[in-house]
Order: structure tokens, then sequence, then C-alpha cells
């Protein structure tokens, strides 16, 4: 509601502002969901913004709840911008959000890209997604509101100790006690992304340095297994990652699994026989002096290979076979 006020009145005054289109997510997960999706829809009409509600329809899973509702809120977003033909696609995630963000993912175990949170702007589904308010304390909002005589909805899950947010955000206040504030969480994912940007510029070096030569459908890549063993850790890790990334069909690369293959292709467990193995969609082999990553065969189907286990069966089990 806050980052509707403010977008509605950041376009009142320019000369030619573009054309804003308020979204809300209906999950189906709570009753009161349709009647606060119609009370911001008549906020909007008050302010001049056209309104949409999307919802999540389906089957919903028992476990992972809100990670699966937050893949299908901005799969529903970016669905709706390409429809309507936006850029981008405003969210109103707050400075606490930041913070809660790091500590889940340090207790998770993520890597530096993790650390890192959430980017102001990053792209999602296509489309870009930008956070205008990252900077800004809830709170800060909360008055925003109250001076704007907006009523907002207290959405009860957000205290739900159910789920991980909801638990992290109730020692938030216990940890600020210790020195771990939200702005120093906040602070630490700042300088990682800093440091981010420094890995990501080595790594694009690096991968000159390796002449990497990728294939021009793009679906092959190869690079010299020598030259990469001699990369820094870091270095050589991203570099295979971002190959797998960019020939893979199958999504992002798993760090930890990612992890595991680069050791097999480290000097001191490589093996002299080759080495094949799949993840996220590539094929990874080391053969020689080089590591070739190309596009993995298509996986047969778990019905296909019954069937053809069944046929086996059947054939070995006739006299003569």
């Amino acid at each position: 509601m806050a980052l509707l006020a403010l977008a509605a009145r950041w376009r009142a005054a320019l000369k030619h502002g573009p054309e804003l289109i308020a979204v809300t997510i209906d999950h189906k997960l709570r009753p009161e969901a349709a009647k606060e999706a119609n009370a911001v829809k008549r906020h909007a009409r008050e302010l001049g913004v056209k309104h949409r509600t999307l919802r999540w329809t389906g089957p919903k899973p028992k476990a992972g709840l809100q990670d699966a509702a937050r893949t299908a809120r901005y799969r529903l977003l970016a669905g709706e911008a390409a429809k309507v033909g936006a850029r981008c696609v405003l969210t109103a995630h707050t400075f606490d959000d930041q913070a809660e963000t790091v500590l889940i993912r340090l207790a998770r175990g993520s890597g530096l890209s993790g650390l890192a949170a959430m980017a102001r702007e990053n792209e999602m589904f296509g489309t870009c997604i930008v956070r205008p308010l990252l900077d800004v304390p809830k709170a800060r909002l909360i008055a925003t509101l109250a001076k704007l005589g907006v009523v907002y909805a207290d959405d009860p899950s957000n205290r739900d100790p159910r789920f991980t947010r909801a638990r992290v955000r109730s020692l938030m206040p216990q940890l600020a006690v210790e020195g771990l504030t939200p702005e120093r969480l906040v602070l630490l994912a700042q300088r990682i992304r800093r440091s981010e940007a420094a890995l990501q510029a080595a790594v694009s070096q690096a991968a000159d340095l390796l002449a990497w030569s990728p294939a021009a459908d793009g679906r092959l890549i190869e690079f010299s297994a020598g030259e990469f063993r001699h990369l820094p850790d870091e270095i050589a890790l991203r570099l295979l990652g971002r190959a797998i990334a960019q020939v893979g069909d199958e999504g992002p690369v798993e760090l930890g699994k990612l992890e595991r293959l680069f050791c097999e292709l480290r000097p001191e467990t490589a093996r002299s026989v080759p080495i094949r193995r799949t993840l996220a969609g590539a094929l990874v082999t080391l053969k020689g002096n080089r590591v070739v990553v190309e596009r993995a065969p298509p996986r047969r189907r778990q019905t296909d290979r019954r069937i053809s286990a069944l046929t086996t069966r059947k054939s070995a089990s006739r006299p003569g076979s």
C-alpha cells in the first residue's frame, strides 16, 4: 500500500509519467485475501491507478509453502508484465526484509552470492524486478501510511512460527542486543555485493584467459583443464558454474552439487580415466587436457524405462533366451 501511494505521487510529479498498474496476488491461502485485494483495488482507483487481481490456483504444497508461493507470485507478476508490455515490476521489499534475508541465507549456509541478499534490480522469469524501497525501514513506511490515512492489511502469516521468515523475524530484537542489528546485516550484504562484482569481473577475465570457446549454438563450451586447475578455487568454481548455467537447461545450478563436481576436477582428485557428469541439464566431461561442457541428452521418461525393463524381463523368460 505504501509503494502504491508513493508510486502514484511520483508519477503525478512527472510531466509525462509512465502508466502504473497495481497488481495484487491472491494466493488462495486465506479467506480474507479476496477482501484485502478489493480494498487495494478501491484505493488504486482513488489514486487513478489501474488494478489487477491475480490468483494462484491449483493444489498447494504441504512443505515449502512460502517458497512455492513466492515463485508463483513472481511468475504471475512476470506474466502480467509481459501481457501489458510493462518494462519492469516494482516490489515493496524493505530494509527489514533485506536484513532478514541475510540472516536466513546465513543459516542455510549460502555462498557469497546468497549472502549478498536481494539486489535493487534483477531479472526473474524474463522480467526486470525493481525494489525501490530496499533502503527504507518498514516502520517508516507504516508512519507514511498513518500520515496519509491509508489503512493496510496485517497478514497473520508474517508472525506464524511455522514459517522460517516469521521465526527469524521474532529473533531480531534479541540479536540486536548482541550487536547483530538490521543495519549491520544489511552492511554485510552491501560489502559482499561489492565483492561479488569484483569476482564476476575476474570470472569473465578467466574465461578469456582460458580461450573459452562456446559453440555457435551455445550448446557447448570447451576450455583447457590444465589452465583451469591453476585458477584460484573461487574463480574456477564460478567459471564452471557459469559454463553449466549457459549450456544447461534445467535452471539454476545448486552450489553444493557444483562444489562436489568441482572437487572431482581438482588436481589432487583428478583421475586418469575420463570423468562424465550431468548437472542442471549440462554434461561435463574431463578428458585429457580438455573440459567440455555441453547440453545433456534428454532424459528418458520413467514410463519408458519401465516399459523397457518389462520387455527385457519378458524376453529373458522365453525359452532359448
